[in-house]
């Protein structure tokens, strides 16, 4: 699987409190979107898709509704978090 860059330093590095803008998928627009639903911080988004039981489809649907972003972009989140999650916990 090739990733980006974003994605390798997010999973390289504790959560801490970095911003959703840090998530890959997650560009300015989509980040706004999220912000004005409370989810500031890359573990809230962290936290809704733990609630969501790692699922991949309804990981992938919450993220489109709640914050517009596409299938792939909600992909690219969902395989980041995933890994964090298989790296930290």
């Amino acid at each position: 699987m090739s990733t980006t860059l974003k994605h390798r330093l997010f999973v390289s590095e504790p959560m801490g409190n970095k911003s959703v803008r840090c998530l890959p998928g997650i560009g300015e627009s989509r980040a706004s979107k999220l912000e004005q639903q409370g989810f500031n911080r890359a573990d809230a988004v962290l936290g809704q898709f733990l609630r969501l039981n790692r699922d991949r489809g309804g990981f992938t649907n919450w993220l489109k509704d709640a914050s517009g972003a596409n299938s792939r972009e909600a992909g690219l989140c969902y395989d980041c978090l995933g890994e964090w999650c298989d790296n930290n916990l």
